[in-house]
C-alpha cells in the first residue's frame, strides 16, 4: 500500500522527535513493503513570527487530500498562548472534523509508574475523548469587562448526532478489543461524565449511551462513572478500565492524568481521528522549547504517534512491530525523562529502528 502523509514538525523539540519518528516509519515501511510519501509543512510559531500567517483555508483544503497528518508539536515562547492553539491545532481538528481524540494509556515494561505496585497488566486502557464539541466550541462571551460587575460565560453544547458518532466509535473499538484479548472482554465500556450536576448534557450522553448499547451492542458490558470518581480510580484501580468515552473537556483532563500513570509525557501519544476522512497523530508533551537542540528530549511519544497512524491506516502488523520495538527500547532506558534516558534523542530512535530491522 502507498500513503501520502503531511508532516508538520512544528515548534521547539517538535522537529527533533518527528525526525526520529520518520526514521522508525521508514524502517518499518521497508520491512512491511509499505510506501510512505512524506510532505513537509512549516506551520507553527516560526512561520507566524515571520509572516503573521497561521494556516489558510486553502492550506486546510490541501491537508484534506492526505491519508494522514503527522504532527510534532505546536507552541512558541514568543507567541501569546491561544493564538497557535486555536488558530492552528483547533482549526485543523474542527475544519477536518477530527471528532475523536484517541489516547492509549499503556504502561510499558521497564517504565516506572508513579502508582506503586501497578504493572503493565494493570495499566492498559484507551480513552476516547469527543474532540469537536462541548465547551471548546467557543459559545459564550463577556460583558462589563474590567469592572467588578464583569460576567463571563463559556457554554457546553452538544447535539445528538455529535454524541452518537462518538459513542459508535467507542462501541466499535471496544468490540474490536474484546475480540483481541479475553481480558478486555471482562471489562465494561465506561461512559464518563458528571450527570448528577450537568444534568442536560450529562443526560443526553447517558441516554444515548444506554440506547445504543441496548440496541446495537447488547453483548458489550457497559458502565457509567462520574469524572471526579474516575480520576480517583485511575490512581487507585486503573486495572478496572479498558475503553472509556467522554466529552471534550473531561477528556482533556483525564487523558493527562492517564499520561502520567503510564510513565509521563515522554511516551504519551494521541490521535485526532476522522474515521471517514483525514486524521492527525501527535506526541502529547508539547513543544518543550527549553530542550530544543540539546538532543535530550524523549522521542518515544512521537514514535508511538507514528505507530497509531499506521494502525488507523490499517497497517496493523507494522504497527505491532513498532510497539514490540518500543517495548524492547523501554527496557534499556534509565528513565523516560528528558536528559535522564541514558541516550540522546537520536540514539533512542536508533534503538527502536534497530529493534524493528
Amino acid at each position: 500500500m502507498s500513503y501520502n502523509i503531511a508532516v508538520i514538525g512544528g515548534d521547539g523539540t517538535g522537529p527533533e522527535v518527528i525526525a526520529e519518528g520518520l526514521k522508525v516509519l521508514n524502517v518499518v515501511a521497508s520491512k512491511f513493503n509499505i510506501k510512505l510519501d512524506f510532505h513537509h509543512y512549516d506551520f507553527g510559531g516560526e512561520r507566524y513570527m515571520k509572516t503573521g500567517k497561521i494556516i489558510s483555508k486553502e492550506e486546510i483544503e490541501e491537508l484534506r487530500k492526505y491519508d494522514a497528518i503527522y504532527l510534532g508539536a505546536i507552541g512558541h515562547p514568543d507567541v501569546k498562548p491561544g493564538i497557535l492553539e486555536k488558530g492552528l491545532l483547533l482549526r485543523i481538528r474542527f475544519d477536518l472534523d477530527q471528532y475523536i481524540n484517541l489516547r492509549p494509556v499503556k504502561l510499558y515494561p521497564g517504565v516506572e509508574s508513579p502508582i506503586r505496585d501497578k504493572t503493565p497488566e494493570d495499566i492498559d486502557f484507551v480513552v476516547i475523548r469527543e474532540n469537536t464539541g462541548g465547551i471548546y466550541t467557543g459559545h459564550g462571551g463577556a460583558t462589563r469587562e474590567g469592572t467588578q460587575d464583569e460576567i463571563a460565560s463559556q457554554i457546553m453544547i452538544y447535539d445528538r448526532r455529535t454524541v452518537d458518532r462518538c459513542l459508535k466509535y467507542a462501541f466499535e473499538l471496544k468490540k474490536k478489543r474484546n475480540k483481541e484479548n479475553s481480558k478486555y472482554a471482562e471489562k465494561p465500556l465506561h461512559l464518563v461524565h458528571k450527570r448528577n450536576v450537568l444534568t442536560y448534557c450529562g443526560d443526553l450522553w447517558y441516554r444515548a449511551f444506554e440506547e445504543m448499547g441496548g440496541k446495537s451492542y447488547s453483548d458489550i458490558k457497559r458502565d457509567y462513572a462520574h469524572v471526579d470518581a474516575s480520576t480517583m480510580w485511575f490512581v487507585k484501580n486503573p486495572e478496572w478500565f479498558d475503553v472509556l468515552v467522554t466529552e471534550n473537556l473531561f477528556g482533556d483532563i483525564i487523558t493527562d492524568l492517564g499520561a502520567m500513570i503510564q510513565g509521563g509525557m515522554g511516551i504519551a501519544a494521541g490521535g485526532n481521528i476522522n474515521p471517514e476522512g483525514v486524521s492527525m497523530f501527535e506526541p502529547i508533551g508539547g513543544s518543550a522549547p527549553k530542550y530544543a537542540g540539546k538532543h535530550m528530549i524523549n522521542p518515544l511519544a512521537a514514535i508511538e504517534a507514528g505507530r497509531m497512524m499506521l494502525e488507523v491506516l490499517g497497517e496493523e502488523k507494522a504497527a505491532k512491530s513498532i510497539q514490540k520495538a518500543v517495548t524492547e527500547t523501554c527496557l534499556k532506558l534509565k528513565s523516560l525523562s528528558a536528559g535522564k534516558m541514558g541516550y540522546t534523542t537520536e540514539e533512542v530512535g536508533d534503538l527502536v529502528a534497530k529493534a524493528i530491522g
